[in-house]
């Protein structure tokens, strides 16, 4: 198995993970949706998506390492739909 390969297979095994976890409680979802909502459009986007990772992982079960620099695949993944959701969300108002 190449290293590409074996990327690929732990970002999927992360992400199969957390879409279990979510599963598992409906609530991370709309929580994680709530944060973003508050925090998006707050000043610099790094430090606040930075923001957003640490609250989520302050109020829910799933957890995002603080440093962003440690985020996984996943991690930025969830991070970066959750700020497209809501994007979204404000260009239809």
């Amino acid at each position: 198995m190449s290293s590409s390969e074996i990327q690929k297979t732990r970002v999927i095994n992360e992400l199969r993970g957390f879409i279990k976890k979510l599963l598992q409680d409906p609530r991370i979802l709309e929580q994680s949706l709530l944060i973003a909502r508050e925090r998006l459009g707050e000043g610099d986007q790094a430090e606040v998506m930075a923001r957003i990772a640490n609250e989520i992982s302050e109020t829910t079960s799933v957890h995002i390492p603080e440093d962003p620099a440690e985020h996984s695949e996943a991690d930025r993944l969830f991070l970066e739909l959750l700020k497209e959701v809501v994007r979204e969300e404000q260009a239809l108002y």
